[in-house]
Order: structure tokens, then C-alpha cells, then sequence
């Protein structure tokens, strides 16, 4: 477990995220100085030894498994994702069907306010003006995500100006 949580730091820390037109895989017309740069993944755990832990934590750890896989549009397997197919994989993966595409998940998912994400928690982003990204919610206002054509599964940060605007809200399996 030690080697694949330092594999996927080593991973996340050198991943640059050139970002995100969405899950669209178009072209961003993001500059490079707005561009966020990828940080080290926490591994979502439960908070004391023999704890279980919960699906959106299974969820959360498998989605942080899946850095540097590359992005592919419609993927939803390890050979590629896109932004809801890497979701919908890492729920799969824990137990529990999910929605294939953001709309999808933007309608059956409970909306959780910003200030109250937890661990798996689905992250919806604005971009371009409407609501075409997703990511899972890892805590520590971390999140792991596929950006769009040409990159790979990162880990970005809530903290980065780019992403601290293009939030919208989270949302949480019923």
C-alpha cells in the first residue's frame, strides 16, 4: 500500500494540468499563467486502524489509483477516462452504479454545498459557462479528476483560482 501511495505522489507531483475545456476534449482557452498545477494525492482513509471504510472512500481510493491514466473521451475503463467515466468507474469499482454522464450525475446526485464536501463527493464544475466537468472529492480540498484530451487522471487542488471559480457545487450518492 506505502509503494502505490508514493507512486501516485510522485505521479500527481509531476503532472502539469495544462487544463480543462471539460470533458469535451476541445481545446482550452486557458492561459499558462491560470493554469493550476497538479498537487500530491492524499489517500482517503478511514480516521483510526480497523475502521471500515465507506463506499465513498472505496470510490475516492480507487479514483486516486487511476492517476496518470490516460484521458480518453467516452472512457470509462483503465486503458482511459474522461471526466464522468472515471466516476462512474470508481463507484463501480466500490459497489454502486452511477450515472454515466455529468448531466446524469448532476441529476441524481444530493447537492452538498461547497463549505460541506466529504470524501467522494462529486465535484461539478462550470466551464466555458456551463457545467461540463466533474471530479471526485479526495478532502483536504484535493480532488482527482480526468481534464480533457491529451492529459492524464491528476489530482488538482479547490485552492487554485481557476478551479476555486469554475466550482459549482458538490454532490453525494443518496
Amino acid at each position: 500500500m506505502l509503494s502505490q501511495t508514493v507512486r501516485n505522489h510522485c505521479i500527481a507531483s509531476i503532472a502539469v494540468i495544462l487544463m480543462v475545456s471539460g470533458c469535451s476534449g476541445q481545446p482550452s482557452r486557458t492561459t499558462a499563467s491560470a493554469v493550476p498545477q497538479a498537487v500530491p494525492a492524499p489517500m482517503p482513509v478511514p480516521a483510526h486502524r480497523g475502521a471500515r471504510r465507506t463506499l465513498a472512500q472505496s470510490a475516492a481510493i480507487t479514483a486516486t489509483r487511476q492517476v496518470g491514466v490516460p484521458y480518453q473521451y467516452g472512457g470509462s475503463t483503465t486503458r482511459g477516462f474522461d471526466c464522468s467515466g472515471l466516476i462512474s468507474y470508481a463507484y463501480a469499482t466500490a459497489g454502486k452504479a452511477m450515472p454515466r454522464t455529468t448531466s446524469g450525475l448532476w441529476r441524481e446526485l444530493k447537492p452538498v454545498d461547497a463549505n460541506n464536501l466529504q470524501v467522494g463527493d462529486v465535484l461539478f464544475f462550470s466551464i466555458e459557462g456551463k457545467m461540463s466537468h466533474v471530479g471526485l472529492y479526495l478532502g483536504d480540498r484535493r480532488f482527482v479528476h480526468a481534464p480533457s484530451s491529451g492529459k492524464t487522471v491528476t489530482v488538482g487542488s479547490l485552492d487554485s483560482g481557476f478551479y476555486r471559480r469554475a466550482l459549482i457545487r458538490g454532490g453525494r450518492p443518496r
